[in-house]
């Protein structure tokens, strides 16, 4: 479990793909998926250093004629800070199916409050 509140971004999401597959652990191997779940608390609080809450832009694309839709990383922190994380690991994490697999084991919540009290989350510290 990592708490989120006053982290910067970049580097949390560093830390999250690092653990999520496994270069933690002297067993790492590229090929198999050997890391652990991650839940991370907080994702309102996540910090952004210099402009980019302004100037950072989340595009996705319809496929249709003016389809282009764009929303700033201030807007879709206030929207859903959630997907901002999962965009951040997601992108430090390599392209393949493995690696879809492994970013499945990312639970972000936007509160406190966590649905995975039963599996007993040990706190770290990054």
């Amino acid at each position: 479990m990592i708490d989120a509140e006053g982290r910067t971004l970049g580097r949390l999401a560093a830390a999250v793909a690092k653990i999520l597959r496994g270069k933690n652990k002297p067993t790492f191997t590229p090929n198999v998926d050997g890391g652990d779940f991650v839940v991370i608390v907080n994702a309102d609080k996540v910090r952004v250093t210099g402009n980019k809450a302004q100037d950072k832009e989340y595009h996705r694309y319809s496929g249709f004629p003016g389809g282009l839709k764009s929303v700033t990383l201030a807007r879709q922190l206030q929207k859903d800070s959630r997907k901002v994380i999962l965009a951040a690991v997601g992108g430090m994490l390599p392209k393949s199916r493995l690696a879809n697999k492994q970013l499945t084991k990312c639970k972000v919540f936007r509160g406190a409050e966590h649905d995975h009290l039963a599996q007993r989350p040990v706190k770290l510290e990054i």
